[in-house]
């Protein structure tokens, strides 16, 4: 393949159209996967997707069309760039058209290789499962690591470049008709300890040897860390400025938004930030669609932090350009990671002790809005809930469907605890960067029994 950055400046140099933007991203992905307590595939793989948006301005406005390849065929860049204008020609006039970010300076890794991963990045989680292997519960898994380069160009003169790396590891622990599930995100492994989730495993897999039958109701609820994650992933994803001013979102309200609107007690504060420690994302935007929340007229706008909710209070929604304009507020990211602080500096062990009755979850699964004027969410619990009694764990009890809205849920937490990294079990797949706290939820609604193990 030739490098990233030379097929950003080639579609440019093959443009003819008003203004392009050319979006490359290259992949390198490791994975590993086990069952049964054996190894039984791995693998690496290399990829390429890039994309030309053509804009066309007229007295009528801006007329836009993306098109994405993953050729790594160098002839196929111009017929690329003129099938992308060609759309172009005849697109309506886009809403969203705002003048393009410009740019002046390139950075100094622009033509610098792409980093790459490989099979040895496991090297570090490899010894500790298999001494799991070696134990008593058959173990299920899989490990995957991806490094993400992006160049993103513009004929205004834009030209930036970041690399991302994301890695996950998941492991199902068995044991006499029981199953517990434990996972972290992580950037390269070497903090991933093994040890740790494995005793976890077995503590769960210990409890589950108690089996025990509760009817649907509202129980008070400790919600590990991934499970808030979870739903607060979901609920961040709605926070668009433009839904909520046309009353269309829970985050609407008569005449408005709900920015502003205090939502429980707890100083709790729900942020994104491009700089947080160890969940670090890229510091501009590069995207070839446009929403509610997006759009591609900006591409290079910085990211920066943004706190959605402040000390417990609605703070931020996010807008394009084009909408921060119209509804005359700021324009704001999506961002790529997710962190809530505020609570104490209780761990979930010390929450379980404070508790007298109550469950404890492990993790959330097939998480589906029902009602969208309130966030209502349905979903499963997954791979372990325990009935709380006393301050201990007396044992597993039957899954169940819930039905909550993360608003409502944050109205109502009476307990937050320390903030730890941890890995959206729902959500994994496309969002991997959070860091929440155990939230104590007294009525957490568990609408009915679910058959699911």
């Amino acid at each position: 393949m030739i490098s990233g950055h030379d097929v950003v400046e080639r579609a440019l140099a093959a443009a003819t159209v008003d203004e392009t933007i050319v979006i490359v991203t290259n992949s390198s992905e490791a994975s590993l996967r086990w069952a049964g307590s054996s190894m039984t595939t791995n693998g690496i793989s290399t990829s390429r997707r890039w994309t030309v948006v053509s804009i066309i301005r007229d007295v009528a406005g801006a007329r836009v069309a993306t098109v994405s390849s993953t050729s790594v065929d160098p002839d196929d860049i111009s017929s690329v760039v003129r099938e992308a204008e060609k759309t172009a020609r005849t697109a309506d006039v886009a809403e969203d058209a705002v003048a393009l970010i410009q740019g002046t300076s390139t950075p100094q890794t622009w033509e610098d290789s792409p980093r790459r991963t490989d099979i040895d990045v496991f090297g570090s989680l490899t010894g500790g499962l298999a001494t799991g292997f070696d134990g008593a519960d058959l173990l299920y898994g899989f490990a995957h690591h991806q490094v993400e380069t992006v160049w993103l160009g513009s004929s205004t003169g834009i030209r930036h470049r970041f690399t991302q790396p994301t890695g996950s590891v998941e492991i199902n622990g068995k044991r006499h008709g029981a199953s517990a599930w434990v996972g972290a995100g992580t950037t390269s492994f070497d903090d991933v300890a093994v040890e740790r989730l494995l005793s976890e495993l077995s503590t769960r897999l210990d409890w589950a040897s108690t089996s025990l039958d509760l009817p649907a109701g509202r129980y008070e609820t400790i919600l590990p860390p991934s499970a808030v994650a979870d739903l607060m992933i979901y609920l961040m994803w709605t926070m668009e400025g433009r839904g909520a001013q046309e009353g269309h979102t829970a985050l609407s309200r008569a005449g408005g938004t709900r920015i502003g609107e205090k939502l429980g007690k707890l100083p709790l504060t729900l942020y994104s930030d491009p700089l947080e420690p160890g969940l670090e994302y890229s510091p501009f935007l590069a995207t070839g669609t446009s929403n509610d929340s997006v759009s591609l007229f900006d591409n290079g706008l910085p990211t920066s932090r943004v706190e959605w909710i402040r000390e417990g209070t609605v703070n931020a929604l996010a807008y394009p350009r084009f909408a921060a304009q119209k509804y005359r507020t700021d324009a704001t990211i999506p961002g790529d990671n997710l962190i809530l602080r505020g609570g104490s500096a209780a761990d979930i062990d010390d929450m379980v002790a404070s508790t007298e009755r109550g469950l404890l979850l492990t993790t959330l699964w097939y998480i589906r809005e029902v009602d969208p004027a309130t966030l209502l969410l349905t979903g499963l619990t997954r791979d372990g809930v325990y009935l709380i009694e006393d301050g201990k764990v007396a044992g597993a009890v039957n899954n169940f469907r819930f039905n909550e809205s993360p608003l409502d849920l944050l109205r109502r937490t009476t307990e937050a605890g320390a903030t730890s990294k941890t890995l959206p079990r729902e959500w994994k797949d496309w969002f991997t960067r959070t860091a929440m706290p155990t939230l104590r939820i007294p009525d957490f609604h568990m609408s009915s029994v679910s058959a699911a193990r």
